[in-house]
């Protein structure tokens, strides 16, 4: 009887560990949405922004979802910061996140690139390392990132 508690419970846990994985995003994740933005920009720009804003079309999946900024500076496309100058956002460190992002698609236009930086994963306290891949689109800078 012992034997087979153990060995149920060996089996619950097994089963346990994969799903509270896929509770969030990964890198491979990220990567494909951030590709599917880059067709959903080219395809029709302002409908894009707009379903990256809502979060529709498969563009938020757990903590997974799209940005973008404007030639502007400002975030074109984001679930709450549409409007805001991104070279003002620091992450939870004090570094200038939203600089080192424009940065970074400006210097590699044609290339997707990654930017890790410091942030609190949605419902935690504790922040942790993220990281976005990043690339130009145009005039639009766009983002998707996952935590580490």
């Amino acid at each position: 009887m012992r034997k087979r508690f153990f060995g149920l419970m060996l089996v619950a846990l097994s089963v346990a560990a994969p799903l509270s994985a896929a509770e969030y995003g990964t890198a491979d994740e990220a990567r494909a949405m951030l590709d599917k933005v880059v067709a959903a920009m080219k395809a029709d720009e302002t409908k894009a922004l707009s379903m990256f804003t809502a979060g529709e079309g498969g563009f938020k999946d757990r903590d997974l979802y799209p940005y973008c900024v404007g030639p502007d500076g400002k975030f074109s496309a984001h679930p709450t910061l549409v409007g805001t100058d991104a070279a003002n956002i620091k992450d939870k460190a004090g570094a200038p996140l939203g600089q080192k992002v424009i940065e970074a698609a400006n210097t590699n236009p044609d290339q997707v690139v990654e930017v890790s930086y410091i942030w609190t994963r949605p419902g935690e306290t504790t922040p942790i390392e993220k990281v976005v891949f990043v690339t130009k689109i145009g005039d639009q800078i766009c983002a998707v990132g996952y935590y580490k």
